[in-house]
């Protein structure tokens, strides 16, 4: 018996999982476990990661070719081992365990967490995948034989982000009083508000892949996947974008543990008087009021920057952006010009929330 590590594109249909465990139990072969690894595609397809057991005397390959006369396209196949039969979440939450009782140690808990292994800086991929995190003011290059998914990458920034903030206060007391604000949502949900940095990259990423073509093309006019790395850059504010002096700032939403981006928001100076602002909440975490709150903290940056007026350009059908600027307090009056609804609304004493 061998375990394989197999990836396949699935389809979001009903009974898809259903035809490719049937595909696999054909070939003779069994899957042991099954967990998403990548982000839904226009589609709607997810790469899921299965671990097959193939028995002596059956080649992989013949496995590969019945899982995609299914019509499942199978984008990995690689050798693994026992154990990656532990539980995910046990594994997480013993990794979190370690970096609290050192936070050096997260380096390598995120390579454990991602299968990957460090690797020194240029050093040649061999045929492989080297993606580097950021480490507090360090950088990790991690390496593995297949690719990196956003998904993966949000899950490894929490554990990163974890680190950062123990290496901070320097224990864990003083990092519980020195944690982002805890915004409190209409249904009794909870997220925390802070402003993004260059090592948000993978959390926004995962984000973005998350939202529905709709959400994507509301907040960035387009309903692509994956962001470009210069939208990411001035998005997080990479160096690079600071030298700019655009003025821009982004405000990230995130479930409690700091795991996962479920909202953001960024505000840059158009003009003098005006700044363009900007919106996405993850559809999961629509009509609970964090798009108000998102934009309410839009306007308190803009005021803060000396801006009169919020200023916003999207698409005709949109007029979402105008509901939530009423319900964040200000008046907001809109006009289409060129194909595109151009949104203002005056950041007056009287219509800035406290």
């Amino acid at each position: 018996m061998a375990l394989w590590r197999v990836h396949v594109e699935l389809e979001d249909r009903p009974g898809r999982l259903g035809e490719l465990a049937t595909a696999v139990g054909r070939s003779g072969c069994n899957i042991l476990s099954l967990h998403v690894v990548g982000e839904p595609a226009d589609d709607g397809s997810v790469t899921d990661e299965l671990l097959v057991k193939i028995p002596e005397g059956i080649e992989p390959a013949g496995m590969v070719a019945a899982v995609e006369q299914a019509g499942i396209p199978c984008t990995l196949l690689v050798r693994a081992d026992a154990t990656e039969l532990a539980d995910t979440a046990t594994t997480a939450l013993a990794l979190a365990r370690m970096v609290a009782a050192d936070p050096g140690s997260a380096p390598q808990a995120v390579a454990t967490l991602l299968r990957a292994r460090i690797v020194e800086p240029g050093a040649p991929a061999l045929g492989g995948h080297v993606h580097t995190l950021r480490v507090g003011l360090s950088q990790v290059h991690l390496g593995r034989a297949w690719p990196f998914t956003a998904t993966e990458l949000s899950r490894a920034a929490a554990l990163l982000e974890l680190s950062a903030q123990l290496s901070l206060s320097g224990s864990p007391s003083r990092m519980v009083a020195r944690m982002d604000p805890i915004l409190l949502l209409r249904d009794g949900s909870e997220v925390r508000l802070r402003t993004a940095t260059p090592a948000d990259g993978p959390l926004i990423m995962a984000m973005h892949a998350r939202c529905s073509p709709e959400s994507r093309s509301a907040r960035f006019l387009s309903v692509t996947p994956r962001l470009g790395q210069e939208e990411l850059d001035r998005l997080t504010g990479a160096p690079q974008t600071l030298l700019t002096g655009d003025g821009q700032r982004t405000v990230l939403a995130l479930t409690v543990d700091g795991g996962s981006a479920v909202g953001m928001v960024n505000v840059e100076r158009a003009s003098r008087p005006a700044a363009s602002f900007a919106v996405v909440v993850e559809d999961a975490w629509q009509e609970r009021g964090l798009g108000t709150a998102l934009v309410r903290r839009a306007a308190e940056l803009a005021a803060d920057q000396g801006s009169e007026e919020l200023v916003a350009t999207t698409h005709t059908q949109n007029m979402k952006v105008t509901k939530l600027l009423r319900r964040a307090g200000l008046r907001p009056t809109a006009e289409i010009t060129g194909g595109m609804l151009h949104v203002r609304a005056p950041l007056t004493a009287a219509h800035v929330p406290l």
